[in-house]
């Protein structure tokens, strides 16, 4: 058969530059200007957060700032030490309560500016860039949907036409109208035409969106930018506020002049603070009760040297002695009250002692320490030799620690009044008379020794800190010698 050598039908190719169906998505432009939509909105939503958080945290400094108010508060503890007036340290405090309770206003007036006035133009604009991505996103999905319908009837068609061009081939030529590859191919041009209509339709869509976007983020950064520039003046200025606030503390503290609350201080309390003008005090004039009294008086005192009671120690030491009204011969290292406290490195009870004559300028002492120091505790009794200045001032030393010895009272003075002379006498015991008795029982008056010697008709040395006794009158000092 002569349809056997004929060529098999092949589907013939598109004679078109551009594939009638082309593979691309034709909803990537709308896609990718939604999603820049969409960042953009999320921009400004970071910018709402931003100004939202700038408004809670000038609502958080307000309360804060009333809790820096509460530490100043009170009013000043001893605050009758300051110039209650302005310009001292009190008017500072009250100009800082003032300019912290403005901190406090202006924060708080600043969280309701952002939240009243700043806030509403970012919500806006989110607002209108919410309505541009929808705007966009359908517009763009109405013109996708009629392309790909376009599409998929002018694929059909082209389908069509090739089946037909296929049996044209394989029948011969023999084909109904309707089947006739020439009237098929023109309605797959018919179609794509209309495709093309729909597809340039939505690309022109595409353009004016596109077009419109320029001018659309335009609107965005001006909006943004008036939004931050409110946010400027109202938080930036609150700044500036805040810093005049704590430049007018500064100034407030600065002008307090450097001796303003000290002369205020003396002008209220200067009559209580110390007169650096007067005269500092001194032992010498301070008065006490039983001062004076007669149990204080030394009946002798001075410097004497003593032989040590150390048997292997050789020569003598000096020291301070004094015979108390007491009855008592204390030692003292010196004659200095005012060093240390003076306690007696000695202290002898004469009446319990035995004293021997004097032998030119020395004379000794035998009677136990009652000082109750450790040395005292070891001596036990003992012979003590002293030595005087002279011969007369031993002699003076032997009568008044004899007359102490040997009286119920304070029978020798150191420093009498001269007023009372004839009264002091007729107190004084009879010194002659114990000096016949002590001749008699030397053992019992504790006087040993040679020749007994009384004391003087009237003893009244003056007795100085350096132990020498003030010459008395020439018969007052004459010994008055008993039989042997």
């Amino acid at each position: 058969m002569s349809g056997d050598n004929q060529p098999l039908p092949i589907r013939q190719s598109t004679t078109m530059t551009d594939e009638a169906v082309p593979d691309i998505d034709p909803a990537t432009t709308a896609g990718l200007l939604a999603e820049r939509l969409q960042a953009w909105k999320h921009a400004v939503g970071y910018l709402e957060d931003y100004v939202g958080a700038v408004e809670k945290v000038h609502k958080a400094h307000s309360k804060e700032y009333e809790k820096v108010l509460k530490t100043i508060s009170h009013p000043l503890k001893e605050g009758a030490h300051f110039d209650q007036g302005l310009g001292g340290v009190a008017g500072f405090f009250e100009n800082m309560r003032v300019n912290t309770q403005a901190m406090i206003n202006s924060n708080a007036e600043t969280e309701k500016t952002l939240k009243g006035s700043v806030l509403p133009i970012l919500e806006r604009l989110h607002k209108e860039i919410k309505a541009k991505h929808k705007e966009v996103t359908h517009g763009a999905e109405k013109g996708a949907k009629e392309i790909e319908k376009a599409r998929n009837t002018t694929q059909k068609h082209i389908e069509l036409l090739g089946q037909h061009t296929a049996a044209f081939e394989s029948t011969g030529g023999k084909m109904t109208p309707n089947d006739d590859p020439y009237v098929i191919q023109r309605g797959v041009l018919h179609r794509l035409n209309k495709q093309v209509i729909e597809e340039n339709n939505h690309r022109n869509d595409l353009i004016n969106i596109q077009d419109g976007f320029k001018a659309f983020e335009a609107h965005v950064i001006q909006t943004v930018q008036s939004a931050i520039d409110g946010l400027n003046q109202v938080a930036g200025g609150q700044a500036e506020k805040t810093r005049v606030l704590y430049t007018d503390m500064l100034g407030a503290a600065q002008k307090i002049p450097p001796d303003f609350e000290w002369n205020g201080f003396l002008n209220r309390d200067g009559h209580r603070l110390v007169d650096p003008n007067e005269a500092p005090r001194s032992v010498e004039q301070l008065v006490f009760p039983n001062q004076n009294h007669n149990a204080t008086k030394a009946l002798i005192e001075g410097s004497l040297e003593r032989k040590s009671r150390n048997k292997l120690s050789w020569g003598t030491q000096s020291g301070y002695y004094v015979v108390t009204p007491s009855k008592y011969l204390h030692e003292f290292k010196d004659d200095d009250n005012l060093r240390h406290d003076p306690k007696p490195e000695l202290s002898i009870y004469l009446p319990d002692s035995v004293i021997g004559a004097p032998s030119g300028e020395k004379f000794h002492l035998k009677g136990k320490d009652k000082s109750k120091s450790f040395s005292s505790k070891l001596a036990g009794t003992s012979e003590l030799h002293f030595q005087a200045h002279s011969a007369a001032e031993a002699q003076k030393w032997y009568d008044a620690i004899r007359v102490a010895a040997g009286a119920t009272g304070a029978a020798y003075e150191s420093q009498p009044s001269s007023a009372n002379n004839s009264v002091s006498e007729a107190k004084k015991p009879s010194l002659n008379t114990a000096a016949a008795t002590a001749a008699g029982k030397e053992q019992e008056a504790g006087i040993t020794g040679g020749d007994t010697v009384t004391s003087p008709t009237e003893i009244s040395p003056s007795v100085t800190r350096q132990g020498t006794l003030k010459a008395g009158s020439s018969a007052d000092e004459k010994k008055t010698a008993t039989g042997a």
